[in-house]
């Protein structure tokens, strides 16, 4: 097995290309790759699953512990012949300027996994080979298996970098991708285009593969490469459960994309069935179930068919009633409110289980790691528990009730105390925050057994 790290001197490097195109041209190569990402992300993962053919799982120094993130790594790489882990942001960049955490270089550490160094060389020469020289000394214990120069104006100035870094780095120059606006995913709020609304093709998979082919030498990077040292499983992550005890639907379509792919491993574990449905296009939920879980993505953008849904809509609220338990976060949120309102101030009904009202804003209103301490029992936990996650939307409460209660006490991660959220009705529970479950162990089990409860007293 062989792993390697895609890591940039920046933001806006192009990361997820290259990381998509290696992907795809070892995919063509015959061999099994096995994706991750670094960060709190969302899309990039699912873009990686659709190449790779197998979930992405997201690697995080601040959400997770770093038990939890070499089990996350090991249990991916069962099968596979090679990781490619995409990285966040810059190298180094993590939670301050005094250390390590939270950064790209911190997971690369606790991996043992060289790093592809990539470099935006536009509009640059000779300068370029003094910053691969410096991140190449910054921390004497990170390895690198290469660099690239990205957005390159000629093969001249491939030749011109080239020049410059010879006989002044040891990390070999893999190559360098010319500048090429037509193969890159496009961008909207929150990121990129989504998987489900931007599916690569296989027209496009076999561009970023040729992209790749043609522009590293990806010979010399795989030559290269030492062998992985997996790390050993710790009791990080339960055992596999194989009982089912519960269902638990999922909403799973192009309004709501957003769950990290461990929430959903670890509910099975401790004996969910997911099943998924869309909140689009079901007329109903699927039969059986016992719990609802919906997560992120783009409700706004989807607002008018999510409102046409009417049966949906009321068999949600039905429901809540009911006391079914039900968590729904960031755009699952939305959709548990009373209505949601667009920038153009159109109103759009969703299920109403929250009297309150969501407004679009074009400027980000949240956006950040978030430290949860759940002030009383819920569906998730109990009073006490304390979870971690991230918060990220351009959306925000219009209209509040005095009579829900808010049941999270929230700090970033400074320790600076956020506005208290998370609201609780009968058994729903409602936040903007992407919670990470494997950032406590007790959230899906706490889950699962309140689902248990739903079926007992059902039944």
């Amino acid at each position: 097995m062989k792993g390697i790290v895609v890591a940039g001197t920046k933001s806006g490097c192009g990361k997820t290309t290259v990381s998509l195109g290696l992907m795809a041209a070892l995919v063509k190569r015959g061999l099994k790759v096995a994706p991750f990402k670094v960060g709190p992300d969302f899309i990039d993962p699912g873009h990686h699953s659709r190449i790779a053919g197998v979930g992405s799982k997201n690697l995080d120094g601040w959400m997770l512990s770093r038990n939890f993130n070499l089990d996350v790594f090991a249990n991916g790489m069962k099968d596979a012949d090679i990781a490619v882990v995409e990285g966040v942001m810059g190298l180094f960049d993590g939670y301050d300027g005094k250390s390590e955490a939270g950064s790209t270089a911190q997971i690369a550490k606790w991996l043992g996994l060289p790093v592809i160094l990539l470099v935006d060389a536009a509009s640059m020469a000779r300068s370029a080979a003094a910053i691969v020289m410096g991140f190449e000394h910054f921390d004497a214990e990170l390895t690198y298996a290469g660099v690239i120069f990205n957005h390159l104006g000629s093969a001249r100035h491939l030749q011109y970098l080239k020049e410059a870094v010879q006989d002044r780095i040891e990390m070999p120059c893999l190559g360098g991708i010319l500048r090429d606006t037509t193969i890159a995913i496009p961008e909207r709020h929150l990121g990129l285009v989504t998987r489900e609304d931007h599916p690569l093709g296989e027209e496009n998979i076999d561009r970023l593969a040729g992209l790749i082919e043609k522009s590293i030498d990806l010979d010399l990077l795989l030559n290269g490469l030492a062998d992985v040292d997996l790390p050993r499983q710790t009791k990080e992550r339960p055992p596999n459960q194989i009982e089912k005890m519960v269902r638990i639907a999922v909403a799973r379509d192009n309004a709501f994309c957003f769950y990290y792919e461990d929430n959903l491993d670890l509910l099975e574990q401790q004996g969910a069935e997911l099943v998924f449905f869309s909140p689009m296009v079901d007329q109903n939920l699927p039969q059986d179930i016992d719990g609802l879980y919906l997560g992120g993505g783009y409700p706004e953008l989807f607002a008018e068919k999510l409102a046409e849904n009417a049966a949906l809509r009321n068999r949600v609220k039905e429901k809540c009633a009911d006391g079914m338990p039900i968590y729904g976060e960031c755009g699952g949120f939305m959709y548990l409110c009373e209505e949601l309102i667009d920038l153009n101030n159109n109103r759009y009904r969703m299920s109403g289980c929250f009297p309150f009202a969501t407004r679009m804003f074009t400027r980000l209103k949240a956006l950040g790691y978030r430290e949860i301490a759940l002030s009383r029992n819920t569906v998730i936990g109990n009073a006490g528990l304390i979870i971690r996650g991230h918060e990220f939307h351009y959306s925000e409460l219009t209209s509040l009730s005095q009579d829900v209660a808010t049941v999270f006490s929230i700090t970033d991660r400074s320790g600076m105390d956020k506005t208290p959220e998370g609201y609780l009705i009968n058994q729903t529970l409602g936040s903007y925050n992407h919670l990470h479950f494997g950032s406590q162990p007790d959230v899906a089990r706490c889950f699962v057994e309140n689902c248990l409860t739903y079926r007992n007293k059902r039944n």
